[in-house]
């Protein structure tokens, strides 16, 4: 009985968007380094691609490395969760081009980052993390995320806004 009490006193206060931001970003950056790592065992690139308005990423197993999505090649979709879009929120900017996404790769239109099979990555870019209240209102900057993907070796390192500054988590 008391613990339901004390529950019922503590759970008006937990913050559940910024957990979802946090669970949603560590499961992304498992995505990427899961892309990385299959693009090295499978000796072919692997193409993550962001779609900023449908709120996922979609990952392309580029058998013939040619950049399009061709017949019997693997495409799968993974959604970011429900309170959670690409965007900065009202967190300073972390990246020096302010857009969601900074990958300059186009793939039918989204842009994109390419795994190769040594493992590096087609460019060093990133992207923001954060949820719908952010991108909502001013004061839930605190809710954003950065994840920065290394060229040569492909690496995920991802980032909590701390204001005024960005603390790396992993």
């Amino acid at each position: 009985m008391l613990l339901g009490i004390i529950t019922a006193l503590a759970a008006p206060r937990i913050d559940f968007q910024r957990f979802q931001i946090a669970g949603a970003m560590q499961s992304v950056g498992s995505i990427l380094m899961v892309a990385q790592r299959g693009a090295v065992q499978e000796h072919h690139n692997v193409v993550v691609a962001f779609d900023v308005a449908g709120s996922r990423l979609r990952i392309h197993s580029d058998t013939n490395n040619d950049l399009v999505i061709g017949e019997g090649e693997r495409v799968r979709y993974e959604p970011l969760g429900e309170y959670v879009r690409f965007g900065r929120g009202g967190a300073v900017p972390f990246f020096a081009v302010d857009q969601p996404v900074t990958f300059s790769l186009l793939q039918d239109g989204l842009p994109s980052v390419v795994f190769y099979r040594n493992g590096a990555a087609s460019e060093e870019g990133g992207f923001y993390l954060t949820s719908t209240r952010a991108l909502n209102q001013p004061g839930f900057g605190r809710d954003t995320r950065a994840l920065r993907i290394g060229r040569s070796t492909g690496r995920p390192t991802w980032f909590r806004h701390v204001p005024p500054l960005w603390k790396q988590e992993f």
